[in-house]
This record gives structure tokens, sequence and C-alpha cells, in this order.
């Protein structure tokens, strides 16, 4: 049996943590095993190099090893990649195709982000686990298939079995053994080795002296918190290599590439420890993005309920809602209804109301006009930062929904829809 030693310096596997030590060794004692394996760590740790360790220590080392990442396929078509399809089987099925399953068998497949599978492929998925079988997309005759499979997510799947989002067989089928991969923020002493790994290769790649940290860099180095783990790491490297003419990195340089955190936004941030732990400022201001977006589609709508009803019925039914736009303290400038729809929308001053000739409905269309061109602005918004983000990291669309902190899935759905 090969050393965790051995295995480190045959894979590339930095660090000395013994965290990380422990996976390895879990990985190394199942690989002999056709047991299924989950693969349990946040985006970024190296999730992917435990299936490879496992495939390669295995029996089946002389067969196919697929990867595929369950994130990045879109839900109309990932029964397709993973079972294939008979010809005709939908639009644009043309001809038979295998899928993963089929073209592995023998082999190892990794399901990468296995919580992004929708609720029918883990059905599909089960049934494999349970006896090898699984039917092509437009097909009825059950094929055998005989692979062993290593998964990996990043999520909370306990919480997404309770949200009805991932079943419960199926978890306990994939995590015969969980091996839980740690962050970067608790592997300290690991940082620094890393850094110098990094900043070695990109000396190496662009022809340059290697990058040198001073003393307070290094300490900077190891107190910053990697929410992108290894990942973040080697972007900064490679920035630096690329960007610094000094070699000599001093704690100040190091700092201006780091990303700000801790940002103060009241609308987000509470006391109460919220289900998304907002790790970046990018992952914050995203969220506000969007629950402002929100926000604005129900005024809309709560200004044409008035417009249609009047202001007293409304008034009963959302409350909250306006409570959660404008704050439920009273003010100078708190929502006001009145018994009769004249002013419903504010409190206006009554010069302002005379303004508008009495004529209530072209006030609150104005309103409800206002209302749009907000949620157009903040559509935009979106559109721009989904495309700075998708150029940074040139078309990479795993990379770019990391940097979002949103799901590749998502990141797919946006793409289409404002036709990226």
């Amino acid at each position: 049996m090969e050393t965790v030693q051995s295995i480190k310096q045959r894979f590339e596997i930095i660090g000395n943590d013994p965290k990380l030590n422990r996976a390895i060794e879990k990985a190394i004692q199942v690989a002999p095993t056709d047991i299924s394996v989950l693969v349990i760590g946040e985006s970024g740790v190296g999730k992917e190099s435990i299936p490879k360790i496992i495939h390669s220590l295995s029996h089946r080392k002389h067969g196919k090893y697929i990867a595929v990442n369950c994130g990045a396929i879109p839900e109309g078509t990932i029964d397709s990649e993973l079972f294939g399809h008979e010809k005709g089987a939908f639009t644009g099925a043309t001809s038979t195709r295998e899928g993963y399953f089929e073209v592995a068998n023998g082999g190892t497949i990794f399901l990468d982000e296995v919580g992004e599978l929708p609720l029918t492929t883990q059905v599909r998925l089960l049934r494999v686990l349970e006896n090898g079988e699984f039917i092509k997309v437009g097909s009825s005759q059950v094929q055998k298939t005989n692979v062993r499979i290593v998964a990996a997510t990043n999520v909370n799947l306990f919480n997404a079995i309770e949200k009805g989002k991932f079943r419960e067989d199926l978890y306990y089928r994939l995590s015969t053994v969980d091996i839980g991969l740690p962050p970067l923020r608790e592997r300290k002493d690991d940082i620094h080795l890393l850094f110098r790994k990094f900043a070695a290769d990109f000396a190496h790649k662009y022809k340059m002296p290697a990058l040198k940290l001073d003393e307070n860099a290094v300490q900077l180095l190891q107190k910053f918190r990697w929410s992108g783990n290894i990942r973040q790491l080697r972007n900064v490297a490679e920035q630096l290599s690329v960007l610094e003419t000094n070699r000599d990195i001093t704690a100040l340089t190091l700092q201006s590439y780091l990303p700000t955190e801790g940002t103060h936004l009241p609308s987000v941030i509470s006391d109460k420890k919220s289900d998304s732990d907002f790790n970046t400022e990018r992952e914050i201001l995203y969220k506000v993005l969007f629950d402002m977006k929100s926000d604005l589609h129900d005024l809309k709508k709560l200004t044409l309920e008035l417009m249609k009803n009047g202001s007293s019925k409304v008034q009963e039914t959302n409350q909250n809602l306006i409570k959660k736009i404008y704050g439920s303290q009273e003010s100078e400038n708190e929502i006001h209804f009145e018994e009769t729809p004249r002013a419903a929308i504010l409190n206006t001053p009554k010069e302002e109301i005379e303004e508008y000739d009495d004529e209530e409905d072209n006030y609150l269309f104005a309103e409800t006009i206002e209302a749009e061109e907000e949620i157009l602005k903040l559509e935009q918004k979106e559109i721009e930062m989904i495309k700075r983000s998708l150029e940074k990291n040139k078309g990479k669309r795993k990379a770019a929904a990391d940097e979002l902190g949103i799901s590749e899935r998502t990141l797919y759905r946006k793409i289409k829809q404002f036709d990226l």
C-alpha cells in the first residue's frame, strides 16, 4: 500500500495538515473496494484529487475515469449526458448516443457538485447505485453497467434533504464512506507552502524571478479568510506574479490584492446567522441586488392592486411588505394609506397632490413606471456583473459562478435569460 507522502508527491498535493493527511489515508484505504464515496468540502479545496487517488489505486485503474460537473449541465440534457439517448428521443437527437455510465463501464465516474442534480435524475442515479441498471432517454430497454461512483459536494446535503431538494436514500447510498477536506483557513501552516509552490510555478511559466514574501506579508497571508480556498490563493499568486515588478512582496502590496472583508450592509446582515454565509463583499452585493429587484417587483404588484381595488383593502394584506421595504419605525417619511385612493402611495404634501390635478390614476401610473425603471436598472447591473465576471475568468462558467456566489446552473440560466 502506498504511503500518504508518496501519494502527495504523485498527485502534487501540498501540505502537512492532519485533516488533509487523514483524508488521503481514507482514500487509500477505500480504493481497493467498490464502495461509493462522498467527498465533502468547500469550493476550491481540491476535492477533485480524491477520486483520482481512489481510481488510480483501485482494480479499475485500467478502465475509464470520467469526471462530470453536475452543476454545469443544463437540467434538460443531464439525463441524456449521464445515461445516453435513443435516436428521435427529443428534438435534435439525430442519432443514438452513449451516456457516461455506458462509456465508463468497468471504470470510475466522479460526480462533482452532485447536490445540483435534479430530483428526476437522482431517481435514475439511485437505480444505478442499487443494481447497476439504467435506461437511455427514449428507450424502454434496461441496460447494465459496472461503475464505481465517487461524488463530491460543497453544499450541506442534510439541509437539501430537509428542503426536499435531495433524496435521503440517495445520500446514504452515496456516502458509504465520507471523506472531508478542510478549508484553507483551517490549514494555516500550509498556506505559505502553497503560495511558494504557486509562485515558483508562475515564475517558470512567465519566465521571471519568483516572488518572495516578507514576514508581515506571510502573517497577513495566514490570517486572511480565503473564502475561495486554494483556487483563490492561486489566483492571487498569479496576479502578483504578473503585475508586480518588485519581486519582494510586502504586506501593504499583498493587501491591495486581497478583497475587502466585513462590509457593513444592514439591509442583509443581522445578528442571527443566515443560511447563506456571505464570505466576500461581492457575494453580499449580489444578494442585495436580487433582494432589491424582488422588493421592487412586489411594490409594483402592490401599486397595481391599489389602482384596481383602493387602498383600505390592500393596506390590511400588505403591511408586512411595506415594513420590509420601508422599515417599521415611524418617521416623517413613513408610508400612510388613506381611506380613499387619493395619495394612496405616499403621504404626499397637498401642493404636490394638487399638481396632479386630482388625477389619481396618473399619479399611481407614474409611480409604477418609476418602479419598472428601477427594475430595469437593477437588471442592467446584474448583466454587467455577470459579463465582468465571465470576462475576468475568460469565459469559464464555473470560476465565474464561484466568484459571483451562485451555482453554475443558475449562471447558465442567467446567461440564457439575458442572451449573453
